[in-house]
């Protein structure tokens, strides 16, 4: 297999997370795969995903190698490994809704001149794009997926916009004969995929959800942007239909994040509750604590729908990527409980299954 090159818009604490990832496994080998779902997957090392192409629009990052812009302020999660220089310039991306009520008080736009994102899109040989743009960036989320159906390359909707999940998007990625999958990063072991399994496992049970909630708290600037709701409408119905998905009766929740926490830096604060009946009618209540490290949670599954996607590039398959998609996204085309999902995911990259 040759290797995945890879160009990303928003290089945030995400990116960030998943350049190091990639460098932090590289070095360790296979001997100590812990976190990923393969070391090799689809016949792909971390070691193979290169990055080619980096789009921002904060003075503090455009025009620095990436292995230096990843370690800018305002990202502020943990180390996990040194990464050398990667002689890829961040080029200043189309600002369009990027930038936020409360994001706009500490990131200041660079004024450098805009690149040219497709051009550069072309000469970087890039296989996909990631979109790693702040929560409601929906003119922007869309300006890169153009730039992706026309520099034709595939396009990872890490964001909660309705790309992959859109018919109008899909059909015309599965027109240009490309891949797309989305949306919304479903991360490794955090608050939805968790909220899911509760649910789906209290149906299958037999036990009847008749409330529940999820509430998160974090310190970075994904929840600081997030602050502002307006900006949250889409992600809003991408957390809440993943869990709703697994019920086959409406049950009234009110998920998504809730609060700005400064001091908790990349730091995640999950607080899941439900209430439901059981044998006899009887009442339970659940009350769940989870707190992670945020950003790592989303690589660890980012890492695998790269590769995921690059499989789909080798083996010419084009459109939306549904069994990929619901195993690694909040909102894919067609929603699966984890274990379902995650079966079918690893029979496509055996070859197995289609999509």
């Amino acid at each position: 297999m040759s290797k995945v090159k890879v160009a990303i818009a928003g290089i945030g604490n995400c990116a960030s997370a998943l350049i190091q990832g990639t460098t932090f496994y590289s070095k360790a080998g296979s001997e100590d795969p812990i976190g990923l779902t393969g070391y090799s997957l689809g016949g792909i090392e971390p070691s193979d995903i290169e990055f080619v192409a980096a789009f921002d629009v904060d003075t503090g990052k455009v025009g620095k190698d990436l292995s230096e812009a990843i370690f800018q302020p305002q990202n502020n999660l943990p180390k996990i490994s040194d990464v050398p220089r990667m002689g890829v310039e961040v080029l200043k991306g189309d600002l369009h809704d990027g930038v936020g009520e409360h994001l706009s008080k500490v990131v200041t736009i660079s004024n450098r001149e805009t690149a040219n994102i497709r051009d550069s899109l072309r000469d970087s040989g890039a296989d996909m794009l990631i979109n790693y743009l702040p929560v409601g960036s929906r003119i922007a989320t869309q300006a890169y997926a153009e730039a992706a159906l026309d520099t034709g390359i595939a396009f990872v909707n890490a964001m909660p916009v309705f790309i992959t999940s859109d018919q109008n998007w899909s059909s015309r990625f599965t027109e240009k004969k490309l891949p797309v999958a989305g949306d919304d990063v479903m991360s490794q072991f955090g608050a939805t995929v968790l909220h899911k399994s509760i649910i789906k496992l209290c149906v299958d049970r037999g036990i009847k959800v008749d409330e529940t909630y999820q509430l998160n708290i974090g310190g970075d600037t994904d929840f600081l942007n997030m602050l502002t709701e307006s900006r949250l409408e889409d992600k809003r119905v991408s957390k809440t239909s993943a869990v709703k998905a697994m019920a086959p009766y409406d049950i009234p929740t009110r998920i998504g994040p809730s609060d700005y926490v400064q001091f908790l830096q990349n730091d995640k604060v999950c607080y899941i509750w439900m209430k439901g009946r059981y044998f006899g009618n009887m009442p339970v209540t659940l009350d769940l604590k989870l707190r992670v490290v945020d950003s790592y949670n989303s690589a660890g599954i980012m890492i695998d729908a790269i590769r995921g996607v690059k499989v789909a590039l080798t083996r010419g398959v084009s459109g939306p990527l549904t069994s990929l998609s619901a195993y690694c996204f909040k909102h894919p085309p067609v929603q699966m409980s984890y274990n379902d999902a995650k079966q079918s995911f690893l029979e496509f990259i055996e070859g197995r299954r289609e999509r």
